[in-house]
């Protein structure tokens, strides 16, 4: 395929001329680095030298996401973003995104397509990665010349989804991070907004929002709807493309749904989603192992998707609210070796885009989970219905954190085999978040360490960070000296090391010795 065309040069100049932009960010994932300079040489050659163009590589967070922190490091006034995208919202800057065009046998699929639809009694709802959305219009004619030429009637029982765009502006609710933070100040819903908010603009990022001829889902950038007296597990899921993250997070979300996937580059039929299904049962014991946890760090996973603020906000009070102590952790992508710097946390809440909210959390040291899983972890009372959740966005708009009493009954845990009480008066007090409160109360529990030595033993019956490194049995070097008297100082050696002063004169006075 041409390389202007596959990497859409002149859209993009269009785009950039159209916004009056000066200072541009081409963010490329690892896999298309390779190409970036002819990409800039190619839009520099039609912008010209008015246009300043930046090229971005090893995004902060993931790739998938919009790179606004190493955008807003050279100033930039837009990003265009190139490669596989979660179309998560931005929050300060406007992305314009180029998914490529990736090689489909159109003829092939369509005849798949034919297939599925005479062995089965459901309608057929095309999904597919965005990398393909280039051929959409032509698969749909190719299929509905097929099923003509069948004289079969099954044409309305094919339903394509669309994709949502290609441009993305700021969110409107919260432009700048200034603003996301004075409205967490503000009066917050149970949907964990401020109460000034439109609730159109809240449910568009619903999965499933009702509407007078129908019911709109969108997911991972594409957006589809089906009539009102139907439901998606009527459907037979059709999706185009390998199986990644978007993949994983259609078989989550719907998994309720019959899913088949058209591989475009082996160009055959894959019916086994079992591995993802697998997922699920994994992700509901790390549900119950979360329950146990007393001491929860919050892994901030994104600095760029609309309304992550917000929702750390709801973690927060949802984790306070069951009795439980919270830090928040900012350091990019988490690996075992950077949480292992905190063994105090029992457990993770990682903060993510959808298509990146899954850590397999078998290498770490405590699990992590999403925060659907830690509202089910933390609330009350809920339980599991099948339904899974991972844009965070969705979980906004849902029910907020519940109050919870201090005189609940105890809880059976799964994972000990025995009841457990969650709610535990603090000993401590409340404390101030800011830079210097860990330190603080570290400070404080080591000078009272000496009153209660043995009150925590062990991992687990810690109720904050402070008790945690209390009972440490190593604390940092601490030499006791039997005079505290200071000493007298001691002059060095002076010289080379080739031969100290000390050396030559011990020399002079042995004249036998060579030096």
């Amino acid at each position: 395929m041409d390389f202007e065309l596959n990497y859409e040069i002149s859209r993009t100049v269009d785009y950039l001329r159209a916004g009056n932009f000066t200072r541009v960010a081409l963010q490329f994932p690892d896999e298309l680095l390779k190409d970036s300079p002819r990409v800039a040489k190619a839009l520099r050659s039609e912008l010209g030298a008015g246009v300043r163009l930046f090229v971005m590589a090893d995004a902060a967070y993931g790739s998938c996401c919009v790179d606004e922190i190493g955008a807003s490091h050279v100033d930039a006034d837009c990003v265009v973003h190139y490669g596989h995208a979660c179309m998560s919202p931005t929050s300060t800057l406007p992305a314009m995104f180029v998914f490529g065009k990736a090689s489909i046998d159109i003829k092939d699929c369509a005849d798949l397509i034919g297939h599925c639809l005479s062995s089965t009694n459901k309608p057929i709802l095309v999904l597919y990665g965005l990398e393909y959305s280039h051929a959409l219009m032509h698969l749909k004619t190719v299929v509905a010349d097929s099923l003509v030429l069948s004289h079969s009637n099954w044409g309305p029982m094919v339903k394509y989804s669309d994709v949502i765009g290609s441009v993305i502006n700021p969110s409107q609710d919260c432009t700048t991070e200034k603003d996301q933070i004075r409205s967490l100040n503000g009066s917050i819903t149970n949907a964990g907004f401020t109460s000034g908010r439109d609730e159109k603009k809240i449910l568009k990022f619903g999965n499933g929002r009702r509407m007078e001829n129908g019911t709109c889902f969108e997911l991972g950038g594409l957006t589809w709807s089906i009539p009102s007296d139907h439901k998606i597990e009527d459907y037979l899921l059709f999706w185009i493309g390998p199986e990644n993250s978007a993949f994983t997070n259609v078989v989550l979300t719907f998994n309720n749904c019959e899913i088949i996937r058209y591989d475009a580059d082996e160009r055959r039929l894959l019916e086994d989603t079992s591995c993802q299904r697998r997922i699920l049962k994994r992700r509901y014991y790390l549900v119950e192992k979360a329950k146990d946890a007393n001491i929860v760090g919050i892994l901030v996973g994104t600095l760029g998707c609309a309304g992550y603020l917000s929702i750390i906000q709801q973690m927060k009070e949802l984790i306070k609210g069951a009795g439980k102590k919270s830090y928040t952790l900012v350091m990019g992508r988490p690996n075992s070796a950077k949480l292992a710097n905190f063994p105090e946390c029992d457990v993770f809440v990682y903060v993510s885009c959808a298509q990146t909210a899954l850590l397999d959390s078998k290498e770490f040291l405590a699990p992590i989970i999403t925060p659907f899983e830690a509202a089910l972890a933390f609330g009350r009372g809920r339980q599991w219905t099948g339904e899974y959740v991972l844009n965070f966005h969705d979980l906004m708009v849902s029910s907020g954190p519940e109050a919870v009493s201090g005189t609940e009954e105890a809880r059976f845990s799964f994972i000990k085999g025995g009841y457990m009480e969650d709610i535990q008066p603090e000993e401590n007090g409340e404390h101030e978040e800011r830079s210097l409160a860990l330190a603080e109360t570290t400070e404080k529990a080591l000078n009272l360490q000496s009153q209660h030595p043995n009150t925590i033993m062990f991992k687990g019956a810690a109720r904050s960070g402070s008790e945690f490194f209390a009972a440490r049995s190593y604390q940092g070097l601490n030499r006791q000296y039997e005079n505290l008297a200071p000493q007298s100082y001691v002059i060095g050696r002076s010289g080379r090391a080739s031969g100290y002063a000390d050396e030559k004169m011990q020399a002079k006075e042995s004249p036998g010795a060579a030096i």
